[in-house]
């Protein structure tokens, strides 16, 4: 089992065979943001059997990313998705992409993998408009370890018995400017996770890539301190768990449960 960070809420996690891609955003600059770190991912990044999306913001659901899959790619969205997003379908079409929506605790296989949504707290909309309807999920991918890509998230009760027990947790402990809200991580937060969750594993993400244009100058420790902050976090309220701080396009191979 291997994960690979290739930036932001980016990440491919290997597993019995299986390649599964989350929240892929292969843009230098979208918006009012750019990215200060690592490189655009190669198009090898954009292989996967399935490709997870979180939620409907556009750094995580980014159609000009999703073009770059290969044809017949299955997408994971939460229920809800397509409608929020026509040209979610219309790329789907285009691109020969098999889209699935996914409610909390609906199961996909992949493969010898299987998939299974978890809730979030996280306001799921297509901002700047759209409806308030369309959740934001997790996911735990499961093969021979449990691996929890948490997309976005706050703190929410139930939220252990929601997610399970996992072996790897992969935790936003930032995000792209000098302001987190309550329906986030940041990395006390994150390392709060860890105590509830007990995974063998974590590797932070969510942080230290993408940053507003002209805000340079800003509190820049808002985007370089959160991985290190985490590590710190976790080690005074989880030191049981081993904590992988990767660099852009970085990967480890956790240790499983037996």
């Amino acid at each position: 089992m291997e994960v690979t960070w290739w930036g932001h809420a980016t990440c491919t996690i290997e597993d019995t065979g299986v390649r599964v891609l989350t929240d892929p955003l292969f843009a230098r600059r979208f918006a009012h943001l750019r990215r200060r770190r690592g490189d655009v991912p190669p198009p090898e990044a954009a292989v996967a059997d399935a490709v997870l999306i979180s939620h409907l913001h556009s750094d995580h659901l980014h159609l000009p990313s999703l073009s770059r899959l290969a044809p017949g790619s299955l997408l994971v969205v939460p229920r809800g998705a397509v409608g929020a997003v026509p040209r979610l379908r219309m790329l789907g079409r285009a691109r020969g992409l098999r889209i699935r929506e996914v409610a909390a605790g609906d199961v996909v296989r992949v493969g010898e993998v299987l998939v299974r949504a978890v809730p979030a707290l996280h306001d799921g909309r297509r901002l700047p408009v759209g409806p308030h309807r369309v959740p934001a999920l997790g996911y735990v991918v499961e093969g021979e370890a449990r691996t929890y890509f948490a997309g976005d998230t706050g703190l929410f009760d139930g939220m252990a018995d929601a997610v399970g027990r996992v072996d790897v947790a992969l935790l936003p402990v930032g995000g792209w400017g000098p302001n987190l809200g309550h329906h986030h991580l940041d990395a006390a937060r994150a390392a709060q996770v860890l105590t509830m969750l007990e995974p063998r594993s974590a590797v932070p993400v969510h942080y230290g890539t993408y940053w507003p244009i002209g805000l340079d100058g800003i509190r820049p420790h808002e985007f370089h301190a959160p991985g290190d902050e985490f590590v710190r976090q976790a080690a005074r309220v989880a030191p049981e768990v081993a904590v992988h701080r990767l660099g852009h396009g970085e990967h480890v191979r956790p240790e499983a449960r037996r």
